[in-house]
């Protein structure tokens, strides 16, 4: 039956997405919209399973890998300042807010805190998959987008260990986790510059089929594990694997292997497993604080992200077009949500509406970067136009 399931999932994809782009809009979103319709939620075709939910994030660290390879470090270390200014943004805001809204809803200081924590995530997966497909990935908004992201993740997690250490829970020490991330990075850098070009030409000498593809594959999943034991998310693990890659003379390989066996498989399964994993029973129930929450999340990241990259002298589109794809919470969010839940940080009913909001931001994002890029592309074309 899963492999039926796989093959619906797939075609659904493709056509929705295809449908999608013939409507103007990004193709993910399609993606997206038609896991809602095979999921429990509509017409319960398929159901969220460990295996579905194990192909799922092959695909967003295949995703995430293929960004990394298509990076380019030049603009990426260019880009460091406006990223510093738009991920801080992006976070402050939303925190600050949220946690005034938590106040304002009845919660306790803590769970108010941990409300504008869980508002502050960011999931750049959905961003990356738009970026690509408008041709805008490589651009300088591109690199000051991913960069965000991976500093976001980053501050995230270390204020959630912050606000865990004071509402005593045991499991979580602030000092190893600030620890184990910064030792992920620094060794990761390391073995990136020293250790990656040699494996690659080593591993690709072997007398065996598809030798290079293979090494990548590998480096890419130790990368992504390294990532999620020390705290930091797996696709940023994913992420700096592709650019070590990319820096040695395997790129063009990896990349045309990757792309085509993540684009017919994986990647598809992850945005449709987004939609068939959403669960919307009892909606009605929490409708108001679903819109409530929704509208302060999108709204939160949007401004806050996209005044960090006005402050970096962007104009006003890119701006717009940054804070827009700074929106979607994706799987960040969850993994902060589910960690609140099991410290009883927040109940289950605000958990399952978090849920929900997760979902509304992964939808919106698409149209907004498309709208955004869109016009601003407009407005650069007319200037040339009056410029000649």
């Amino acid at each position: 039956m899963f492999i039926l399931h796989l093959a619906l999932i797939i075609i659904a994809a493709k056509l929705a997405g295809g449908l999608s782009v013939k409507l103007g809009q990004p193709s993910v979103l399609g993606e997206i919209i038609v896991g809602v319709l095979l999921g429990p939620s509509v017409f319960g075709l398929i159901s969220a399973s460990d295996t579905l939910s194990t192909f799922s994030t092959i695909g967003v660290i295949l995703l995430m890998f293929i960004a990394g390879l298509e990076t380019d470090l030049d603009e990426f270390k260019r880009s460091g300042k406006s990223s510093a200014f738009v991920g801080f943004g992006g976070i402050i805001v939303p925190l600050f807010l949220g946690y005034f809204t938590g106040i304002m809803m009845d919660l306790s200081n803590m769970q108010s805190w941990f409300l504008g924590v869980m508002l502050s995530a960011t999931s750049v997966s959905i961003s990356v998959q738009t970026l690509k497909e408008m041709n805008q990935l490589k651009t300088t908004e591109g690199s000051v987008i991913l960069g965000a992201a991976v500093l976001d993740d980053v501050v995230v997690m270390l204020i959630l260990a912050i606000l865990m250490s004071f509402a005593g829970s045991g499991e979580v020490s602030l000092t190893t986790l600030v620890i184990k991330k910064v030792l992920f990075f620094v060794v990761a850098i390391f073995i990136a510059w020293k250790v990656v070009p040699w494996v690659m030409n080593k591993f690709t000498k072997l007398p065996v089929s598809e030798a290079v593809i293979s090494s990548a594959l590998i480096i890419c999943f130790v990368y992504a594990f390294a990532a999620e034991y020390t705290g930091v998310a797996n696709i940023i693990g994913a992420y700096i694997a592709g650019i070590a890659i990319g820096l040695t003379k395997f790129k063009h390989e990896v990349f045309e292997k990757v792309e085509t066996l993540s684009y017919s498989i994986f990647v598809p399964i992850f945005f449709a497993y987004i939609g068939i994993s959403a669960e919307f029973t009892g909606i009605l129930d929490h409708l108001g604080l679903i819109i409530l929450l929704s509208f302060l999340a999108i709204l939160t990241k949007f401004v806050g992200a996209g005044a960090g990259a006005k402050l970096s002298r962007f104009g006003w589109k890119s701006s717009m077009g940054i804070g827009s794809a700074m929106v979607s919470r994706g799987e960040v969010a969850l993994i902060v949500a589910s960690m609140g839940l099991a410290s009883n940080l927040i109940t289950q009913d605000l958990f399952a509406t978090i849920i929900v909001v997760v979902i509304v931001t992964t939808v919106v994002t698409p149209p907004m970067m498309k709208w955004s890029f869109k016009s601003n592309k407009e407005i650069k074309l007319n200037s040339k136009v009056v410029n000649q």
